[in-house]
């Protein structure tokens, strides 16, 4: 194994098991900060969220990861815009495995989440998937196919249940103190 790829594995330790738990928000940002992809100011990441492979993950302006998340970046990026609203404990997967693979093959792809998209309380969001700008996804959805802008998805599989008003012109702050 090389030594980059063993480092990462570290690194992502020390945050999942030891950082990420700490009740001191600044502490955990700055180690996100070094770590990710990208941090975008005004953003929240609250506790016990676990990241794998930081590097590939970019997190936009004023976005709100709230507690017990998953975001794995382990083979391909995961690209959140601004403003975006991530419910406890959803999970944000760009790799799994080819369910026909006589070999188990990995297959994967990039998640990208438009600005003021609403994943709500344990949400999975599969490889290769890309949610619109405004878009919702309903609490316990699985998304399997991309999101069109506005729309509001929910159930498993995700289907498509209405439409988000189209003038958002909010920007999250949110920021409890020990979160």
């Amino acid at each position: 194994m090389n030594l980059r790829l063993r480092a990462g594995q570290v690194i992502a330790y020390a945050y999942n098991y030891w950082v990420g738990h700490v009740p001191v928000r600044s502490l955990r940002h700055l180690f996100l900060r070094a770590w990710l992809g990208g941090f975008g100011k005004g953003t929240g990441v609250q506790l016990g969220c676990r990241f794998l492979n930081g590097r590939k993950i970019f997190l936009g302006q004023r976005n709100v990861v709230n507690f017990g998340c998953l975001l794995d970046g382990r083979e391909f990026p995961i690209r959140i815009g601004s403003d975006v609203s991530i419910g406890p404990e959803a999970a944000i997967l760009t790799l799994g495995h080819d369910t026909q693979s006589e070999n188990f093959d990995d297959r994967g792809g990039e998640v990208i989440i438009g600005d003021h998209a609403w994943i709500c309380y344990r949400a999975i969001i599969l490889p290769g998937v890309t949610i619109g700008q405004g878009a919702v996804v309903g609490a316990g959805a699985v998304v399997s196919r991309d999101v069109p802008p506005f729309k509001i998805v929910a159930g498993a599989p995700a289907r498509e249940i209405g439409t988000r008003r189209l003038d958002l012109k909010y920007e999250l702050e949110y920021a409890p103190f020990l979160g």
